[in-house]
């Protein structure tokens, strides 16, 4: 009946499906068209629905182990390492033994319960066991109780609503990430193969405004890195920053100080959502000392080194210790070194430049050691202004994804409950 809620066990309205990791000292398990996924799949940012993993299997990989072909639309739920990482099946898909999947059947919908799912993982949590680990059991899972509306429509009418400012969030995430290739693009065409210089030593037109086009020389010359544009110098990235070493404190969720930026708020993305950033104590003295402006440079030197950020928002926020702060001494400058840093070109120098037997590392003389072509000041100032709209614009949509998850957070409980009913004003809202 519509309207009515009604009280039911997981394992009444959907079967629970482990996964299974098959031989892989056999390579001819993997690598095939079958998409496999494991819990670190959905640690990278992404939407509620996947289709593949980072790995695939064969159909000899499926057949050897436990492991089967989830339907469309299955909700993928990790059950270990960590409890509560979600998502839904975009098409036929297999897990590893990290998942807990669940199979809806008729009269349920799979998005009320992935988000059922999302506002509960507490829940989720509190059934779990194990003492090394904690992880939540195919049958455990089958017991725990979520009230539902009875009407499948009205199911799917509350899914809606968060489902449509995930969408949102989703665009943004996608429209960032063509953002942020775009800027890169450029910087690799103008400062790694050097097409205008390359297009005018050739005799051809650079296909760029003649202003920006006449600041390019006509020609090449040898040097340290290779054949550079003439009279291009090269130098050390230590020539073009100063270093700091962040501050070691403990991060805290409460607002007790600054935001305390770390390693894991700039290596999954690249740009910096404030929203995920903790905070810190520290006293007036010592903030001061490491508040981060804009046009900061943050790279890791331990966790994930090499790893880097630029700082584009006037945020109250300190960097921690794993972080070395580069300061440059123009935007314009800033924005080319975070080009350098974002290249494949300094990719390849941290991967070699990595020391440390336990954990790789870098110190900051490492991480300017780095040698770069380095051209003459108008046309850095021409690059800024080529990418800055970019990067406004992708700090924009970061806005407002920010906003948009914080009123998600705000209706999903009140929604999934019930305490918020689906009334037609509220609809239209989201339609």
């Amino acid at each position: 009946m519509k309207g009515e809620w009604v009280d039911v066990a997981i394992g009444d309205i959907a079967e629970i499906v482990g996964g299974s990791t098959p031989s892989t000292a056999d390579k001819s398990n993997f690598d095939g068209d079958i998409p496999w996924l494991t819990p670190k799949d959905l640690s990278e940012p992404h939407g509620r629905y996947v289709s593949h993993g980072e790995r695939n299997l064969s159909a000899k990989g499926l057949a050897s182990c436990s492991s089967r072909l989830l339907p469309r639309n299955s909700v993928l739920l990790s059950s270990r390492a960590p409890i509560g990482y979600l998502a839904i099946a975009a098409n036929q898909i297999a897990t590893n033994q990290g998942f807990r999947s669940l199979v809806l059947g008729p009269g349920y919908d799979h998005e009320f319960l992935y988000y059922w799912l999302t506002a509960n993982v507490e829940e989720l949590e509190r059934h779990a066991s194990g003492s090394t680990f904690k992880e939540l059991s195919g049958g455990a899972l089958k017991k725990i109780h979520i009230r539902i509306p009875a009407d499948v429509t009205e199911q799917r009418a509350i899914a809606h609503i968060p489902g449509t400012l995930d969408d949102k969030i989703e665009l943004n995430r996608r429209m960032n990430e063509t953002l942020e290739a775009i800027a890169r693009a450029l910087f690799t065409s103008w400062f790694v193969n050097f097409d205008p210089t390359r297009a005018k030593a050739e005799g051809h037109d650079p296909g760029l405004p003649q202003e920006i086009a006449d600041l390019f020389p006509d020609s090449f010359e040898d040097s340290e890195l290779g054949e550079i544009p003439k009279g291009w110098p090269v130098m050390k990235l230590s020539d073009l920053c100063s270093t700091q070493y962040g501050y070691t404190a403990s991060a805290v969720d409460k607002p007790v100080g600054p935001k305390l930026l770390r390693v894991t708020d700039i290596n999954k993305r690249n740009w910096i959502n404030w929203s995920d950033v903790p905070y810190c104590a520290i006293d007036p003295d010592t903030r001061a000392s490491y508040a981060l402006e804009v046009g900061d440079l943050v790279v890791a030197r331990m966790a994930d080194p090499g790893k880097s950020a630029i700082i584009e928002e006037e945020i109250d926020a300190v960097f921690a210790s794993y972080l070395v702060r580069l300061k440059t001494p123009s935007l314009a400058h800033s924005y080319y070194v975070h080009g350098f840093l974002k290249s494949d070109l300094y990719a390849e120098y941290a991967e070699g430049a990595k020391s440390g037997s336990v954990q790789a590392n870098m110190n900051a003389k490492v991480i300017v050691g780095a040698s770069l072509v380095v051209p003459p000041e108008r046309i850095i100032q021409q690059f800024l202004q080529a990418v800055l709209p970019l990067r406004r614009r992708l700090v924009a949509n970061v806005r407002d994804s920010r906003t948009l998850t914080e009123l998600r957070c705000t209706l999903l409980p009140k929604l999934i409950s019930g305490e918020l009913r689906v009334g037609d004003q509220l609809r239209a809202k989201f339609t």
